[in-house]
């Protein structure tokens, strides 16, 4: 054999990772693989509830009442049944619009349960049980960390976001789901990956609903793809690793040996964090450090003189240019540092009910943007990303020099959220929507979600109810009596 039909023989990397993704069991799969799998879905359904009440949600609710097809997919909060394409589009976007799911950073940051309802939604598409929907959910996780930590620099860095790798991943876990043989889920790679790239801007500057919107793209884009394949449709397979695929155009330097090797050996789903604060990742250090100092020296925002964040230079760059000192929507005070700490030191917590229109113009936390410095620490870049370290100066009106270091934030592996924080988290982004019976009745099934026969009875259980809505209004009510 010549070399060049040696090199025409090997196969590529897409083949390998298809190969693997068809044969994945769920006997397979580690206990503990299987455990994430279900607190990373309870987590991703709670974000996916609270999503599912926001601007930009609605938004294309109404935009899909006029143009979806109908079929088994189910939307979560409506309840309706429109066709996989459309629902994995907009069950995504209700799991990351809050960018309060899961996080996992190497040398790209990603949000791998923005994946998830592309599992469900072809799970439903093929009438699937609860096995094969833990399948789904791991073999996503594996592969997007995978690609997190297969470009240096990472693909960030050179002006691409990471939705561009998500649309490598997501026809994976379509095809996987609906149970496509190896070279129709190498195909649905090669058409969702050749044609969805995703430009940098959208989350440099001055944000828009954008920022939350490209992952589901990617998620969608998978879906498409794989339902092509299905009936024979073909894409390069040479998209990742061959002439003007992804390492080719966005070089420099690619470890693709990371995105194959000891498949099934270990499970990235068990290196994965979860978001303790709805905010962008590097924002979550910072955020736990000075809420450590502020509760510990009881102090008020009128005692804060300055603070200083001490952080990556991407940290400087992307979440505190000017834009970030004057944050006027949700989605760039989610990644301000300013923003964010000025809400810490004023309300001594960072959660969805900081990221209000109200709350973002109120006088108090934007008096304490001015106070916050952020600088880029070259001995803090050495350490990342093995460690998320942030150093925080706090200065006070009476002289005192606080200061805090922290390497890692609440939600990383190595100081997890526990299940009762999960569930807590959980029941605070249903409220609202389910009632409280309707909440115990959905953490059950997500809990045993192995013995579930039918992801449709699952989907079914996340339909908004009415008691929820005026439990809510009277909740509502009432606090309103006692502030006045």
């Amino acid at each position: 054999m010549s070399a060049k039909e040696a090199i025409a023989a090997k196969p590529t990397l897409t083949a390998e990772m298809a190969r693997w993704a068809a044969s994945l069991e769920y006997r397979n799969l580690s206990p503990e693989a299987i455990y994430q799998a279900k607190r990373f879905l309870l987590d991703s359904v709670g974000c996916a509830l609270g999503g599912y009440q926001q601007h930009d949600v609605k938004i294309l609710l109404r935009v899909l009442e006029e143009s979806a097809g109908r079929g088994p997919s189910t939307v979560v909060g409506t309840g309706r049944r429109i066709d996989p394409i459309s629902a994995s589009l907009v069950n995504a976007l209700m799991i990351r619009v809050m960018d309060y799911n899961d996080i996992y950073w190497k040398q790209d940051p990603s949000h791998p349960s923005d994946i998830f309802p592309a599992a469900m939604a072809c799970c439903e598409w093929a009438k699937s049980d609860g096995k094969e929907l833990i399948v789904g959910l791991v073999l996503g996780h594996e592969f997007e960390m995978r690609f997190s930590e297969a470009a240096f620099p990472g693909i960030r860095e050179r002006g691409w976001h990471h939705a561009t790798l998500t649309a490598f991943v997501s026809p994976l876990v379509a095809g996987r789901a609906l149970r496509l043989g190896w070279e129709q889920i190498q195909h649905a790679v090669g058409i969702s990956a050749s044609r969805h790239a995703t430009l940098g801007a959208v989350t440099a500057g001055k944000l828009t609903m954008m920022k939350n919107t490209v992952d589901p793209l990617a998620t969608q884009s998978g879906v498409l793809a794989a339902l092509l394949a299905e009936k024979g449709y073909t894409g390069p397979e040479h998209v990742l690793d061959g002439k003007e695929g992804l390492t080719h155009v966005l070089g420099p330097e690619w470890k693709l040996n990371l995105l194959v090797d000891q498949l099934g050996e270990s499970w990235r789903i068990t290196q994965c964090g979860m978001k303790a604060f709805p905010t962008e990742a590097l924002t979550h250090t910072p955020i736990s450090a000075v809420l450590d100092l502020v509760k510990a020296n009881d102090l008020k925002p009128e005692q804060v003189e300055k603070v200083q964040i001490r952080s990556l230079a991407r940290a400087a760059d992307i979440l505190s240019d000017a834009s970030k000192y004057d944050p006027r929507t949700k989605e760039t005070a989610d990644h301000s540092l300013p923003y964010v700490i000025a809400a810490a030191l004023v309300e001594r917590q960072v959660t969805p009910a900081q990221f209000t229109p109200e709350k973002i113009m109120d006088p108090t936390i934007r008096a304490q943007l001015k106070k916050v410095e952020v600088v880029a620490d070259p001995e803090i870049e050495k350490v990342f990303p093995a460690l998320q370290r942030v150093v925080v100066n706090l200065w006070t009106t009476d002289g005192r020099h606080l200061t805090q270091q922290l390497d890692y934030p609440k939600g990383d592996p190595r100081n997890p959220l526990t299940d009762a924080e999960v569930e807590e988290k959980f029941a605070a982004l249903a409220e609202g929507v389910l009632s409280s019976r309707a909440q115990k009745q959905l953490k059950e099934a997500i809990w045993k979600l192995e013995k579930i026969g039918s992801i449709s009875q699952l989907m079914a259980l996340m339909k908004a109810d009415g008691k929820a809505k005026k439990a809510a209004s009277r909740s509502s009510k009432a606090k309103g009596r006692k502030r006045h």
